[in-house]
């Protein structure tokens, strides 16, 4: 029981180091006045004559509030279980003991957890995902790659307690699915999935090759912020092919038989987004345009551009260029992110959703 104790002791001492790491990111004195300055705000008495700002004014005061009290509960319960651990020390009950080895392992999760979303401060980062798996070279065996890729994604997002919502659906020829495309509905939810947007490759014996033949197959996973209405851009109408079409695939019951789904297209830059789950076609076009919206964003983005307008001619490069990630399932189990080095033999663990290591991993590079 003494080194469990002082094991429980060493870790606490870790997530005292990364609290304080934690609390010059958040930079605290400046979130402390920015919260007073909100809270000014909302004394003001024409405050809620304009409904949206004053919305919004309150969401942010409530956000960056919640940090900080989150903030100084960690370091409360750091002390709290350093103080029983104490106690602890000088008595021989087990299940005490127990109980304080369970709240410490708790506290280390969550520690971690609210690390990750520090890193979360891009201007999307808090909104729901979309989010598009493809298909890519392998036939088939690509195809339930893809499929395979859907479970994880699909128990990533329960685990957090995200709602999952079908949008598309094209099965694949023979098995799997040529393309699905999700919102992903929770609080960060694009933060935590735009390090998993890139070429997903998988290396197995092909359980679709009579000679057992080890296989290469590739998927690609698009990741796209929903955009919120006060993020709204606009789109110029005449700049928009808009085509309906029977729904098809396994879309499930509510999937309209009728000429219900929707495929837009942007004219000046080329780009298609399509939708076909919804319960109407008024429905199907209304979540086609956030589709588009967050794709515009993104290549606005990424061109360096202050308009939409200004992306004319300038498609995005869909080629398929170099993995992201590798998941070796034969001669061994490997997953490998190429970008951060970091690695797992527990391939049923990611495959079943546990893919928290790759996305730490990437949002502590790319805060740097």
């Amino acid at each position: 029981m003494i080194l469990e104790l002082e094991e429980a002791t060493v870790i606490l001492t870790n997530l005292e180091n990364i609290l304080q790491e934690i609390g010059g990111s958040l930079d605290l004195p400046y979130i402390k006045l920015k919260v007073e300055e909100l809270q000014n705000k909302m004394q003001e008495s024409n405050f809620w004559e304009d409904i949206k700002n004053a919305q919004k004014i309150t969401q942010k005061e409530k956000f960056l509030k919640g940090r900080v009290e989150k903030y100084n509960e960690f370091l409360s319960r750091i002390e709290d279980n350093k103080t029983f651990i104490e106690l602890m020390s000088e008595e021989e009950d087990k299940d005490s003991v127990e109980e304080i080895i369970r709240e410490v392992n708790n506290l280390q999760e969550e520690v971690e957890s609210f690390r990750v979303e520090v890193l979360l401060s891009g201007e999307y980062d808090r909104n729901n995902a979309i989010i598009t798996l493809h298909a890519g070279v392998g036939g088939t065996d690509a195809q339930d790659w893809t499929e395979m890729l859907l479970r994880m994604y699909t128990r990533w997002s329960e685990k957090k307690g995200f709602k999952v919502d079908s949008l598309d659906f094209l099965p694949g020829d023979e098995a799997g699915i040529k393309s699905v495309t999700l919102k992903i509905s929770g609080d960060f939810a694009y933060g935590y999935l735009k390090a998993e947007k890139g070429i997903h490759r998988l290396v197995r014996i092909s359980p679709f090759n009579a000679n057992g033949k080890r296989q290469t197959s590739f998927a690609s996973l698009e990741v796209l912020p929903e955009l919120t209405e006060s993020q709204d851009i606009e789109i110029i109408a005449d700049d928009l092919r808009i085509d309906t079409y029977r729904s098809g695939g396994a879309g499930g019951q509510h999937v309209n038989k009728t000429e219900s789904a929707i495929r837009i297209t942007h004219i000046p830059t080329g780009i298609v987004v399509q939708c076909q789950n919804e319960r109407s076609q008024h429905s199907n076009k209304e979540t086609a345009l956030k589709m588009l919206k967050g794709k515009l964003i993104e290549l606005k983005e990424a061109a360096h551009k202050e308009r939409i307008e200004d992306l004319a001619g300038e498609l995005k490069d869909m080629g398929w260029g170099s993995q992201i990630r590798s998941y070796v399932f034969h001669p061994y189990n490997l997953v490998k992110d190429h970008r951060t080095g970091a690695e797992t033999s527990n391939l049923s663990l990611v495959m079943d959703g546990g893919i928290d290591l790759f996305i730490t991993e990437y949002l502590k590079q790319n805060s740097k």
